[in-house]
């Protein structure tokens, strides 16, 4: 199966941080990037160790946010410049994947 290389990107934050909104504006209405999808942790802490559970008061909405997309390569790295002032250093990871580009040949 053939495909274009892509690289996919997720950044991670938390809802108490109050970034989700303005990072996926730019992902989309700036940057126009292929995909992103937005993952809500239900646990999790970061290197601080300060650790933010779904079961600690839902009320406090600061549980862990993970956004996800991807695009060209070259694009990527033109967007995560357009993000380090939205971003922490050391909250992004990226790493290389394929897309498939259509329908599977030889039916089902």
């Amino acid at each position: 199966m053939d495909g274009s290389e892509v690289t996919m990107v997720r950044i991670y934050i938390t809802e108490g941080e109050h970034r989700m909104q303005d990072i996926l504006a730019r992902l989309h209405d700036e940057a126009r990037v292929r995909g992103v999808t937005v993952f809500r942790g239900i646990a999790g802490f970061g290197r601080s160790g300060r650790y933010h559970s779904s079961q600690l008061v839902d009320l406090a909405m600061d549980l862990p946010v993970v956004i996800e997309f991807f695009d060209a390569p070259e694009r990527v790295r033109e967007v995560l410049r357009g993000l380090r002032d939205l971003v922490e250093p050391g909250h992004v990871v990226w790493w290389p994947a394929r897309t498939n580009e259509g329908p599977a040949e030889g039916g089902d």
